[in-house]
């Protein structure tokens, strides 16, 4: 029988999909790969279906959801790994990128620190202003013209966050 606690720190350690990466980055990633379906649906509810208070509540449960694991993947990464190169290179008498490789991952990682930092700004004030300005219950009115140009850069920001995130993923740990 294989030994639990072993399993549980190992987990934790090199992550769950294969790639030697740490437990909450392999979740961040799941996170980023599952965001965009959402993206979608809640704006199928409010396009398509008009159930615009769906629509709040997928928002601000994905919101609320993101923000715990974007806190908690930060927290594991920079507390407890010491930082991503840690993670991408956890012996360091075998480091698994050579220096001009972690150069272009650190560029790429840049990228997509400019979705990742943007994206929670827009997305909160998106949603501040349309919890402000919408009428309870919800429904379209003199924000709804603001409301959906930020909703669509916010939608856009998300995706390229989640897009530059995997492509770091990819040359970080899969490559």
């Amino acid at each position: 029988m294989p030994n639990k606690q072993f399993l549980s720190e190992n987990m934790l350690e090199n992550g769950f999909l294969g790639y030697n990466a740490s437990f909450m980055l392999d979740f961040v990633v799941c996170a980023l790969i599952l965001v965009v379906p959402v993206l979608i649906y809640s704006l199928y509810l409010v396009k398509i279906q008009k159930r615009f208070t769906a629509h709040r509540n997928v928002q601000l449960g994905l919101a609320v959801v993101l923000l715990i694991a974007v806190g908690l993947f930060e927290v594991d990464l920079q507390l407890v790994h010491g930082g991503w190169e840690n993670v991408v290179n956890k012996d360091a008498r075998n480091p698994r990128l050579a220096s001009e490789t972690l150069e272009f991952v650190e560029k790429i990682l840049w990228v997509h620190l400019v979705f990742a930092i943007s994206t929670p700004i827009l997305w909160a004030v998106t949603i501040v202003l349309a919890l402000k300005r919408f009428p309870k219950p919800v429904m379209p009115g003199t924000h709804s013209s603001l409301h959906r140009k930020l909703g669509w850069a916010s939608m856009l920001d998300l995706v390229l966050t989640s897009i530059t995130g995997l492509i770091f993923y990819y040359y970080a740990f899969m490559v």
